[in-house]
């Protein structure tokens, strides 16, 4: 089974003609629906999953967080648009065809390259002097709520875009591949951050970074560096 190459080479021109005015607002609309889609899939399973909270409550929502979380976006959307421009002028290849298994592949690669990256990003963020500046904020959220995943210092933001960039200048992966783990990765986000555990418990034995693995971080910093995974913890025993 193969994607539809004619229809993705559509999609791909058509970005390919954007105007800078236009990478704005289509970087600017993308990054916020996918904020306030994130907010909507935390407050769906706070409502409809049953499960004891992994803390007695959520953290207060407070308006400089809300704040926060809208530089958040800002950044995110500075990255598409560098992303746009590396694109535009070659560094970055989009392979618009591939096969389904080709898709799960390289789905698989970029979950634990990007792993491996963040794990490093995030223990180098708990330095003593990169931590009270860029990282600390994050961590005044010891319990969590709807907007913890997005209450970032800007240049946390920008170093896990550039990360990821820095994947995709390296390898020409698929524009699908490519969308599919961002999809996951803004998911996976929400979902660590949320006040219940939302994998069974038997997820901890295949090496899932489940919610209660990020929690635990939250209480413990020393512990939990990994994102989607607790591969990278048990290899640099920092795993709790």
């Amino acid at each position: 089974m193969n994607f539809n190459q004619t229809e993705l080479s559509g999609y791909l021109d058509i970005f390919w003609q954007f105007s800078w005015p236009e990478w704005i607002i289509f970087s600017l609309i993308i990054n916020i629906f996918l904020y306030l889609f994130s907010i909507g899939l935390y407050v769906f399973i706070e409502k409809t999953c049953h499960k004891s909270q992994l803390q007695e409550k959520n953290h207060p929502v407070t308006r400089s967080d809300f704040y926060l979380s809208l530089l958040t976006v800002l950044c995110n959307s500075l990255v598409l648009l560098i992303g746009a421009f590396l694109w535009k002028n070659g560094w970055i290849v989009l392979r618009e065809a591939q096969s389904t298994f080709g898709i799960i592949v390289e789905v698989a690669a970029l979950l634990l390259l990007m792993d491996l990256l963040m794990y490093f990003f995030h223990f180098a963020a708990h330095l003593p002097f990169i931590y009270k500046t860029l990282h600390g904020k994050h961590h005044e959220h010891v319990s969590t709520n709807f907007l913890s995943l997005f209450v970032l210092h800007p240049f946390e933001t920008i170093g896990f875009g550039l990360m990821m960039l820095a994947l995709l200048i390296g390898y020409d992966f698929s524009v699908v591949s490519i969308s599919i783990y961002l999809l996951l990765n803004l998911i996976w986000g929400t979902i660590g951050h949320l006040n219940r555990e939302f994998f069974p418990s038997s997820f901890d034995r295949f090496f899932v970074g489940t919610t209660r693995f990020h929690n635990q971080h939250h209480m413990d910093e020393s512990k939990n560096f990994g994102f989607y995974t607790s591969i990278w913890d048990r290899v640099f025993g920092t795993f709790k």
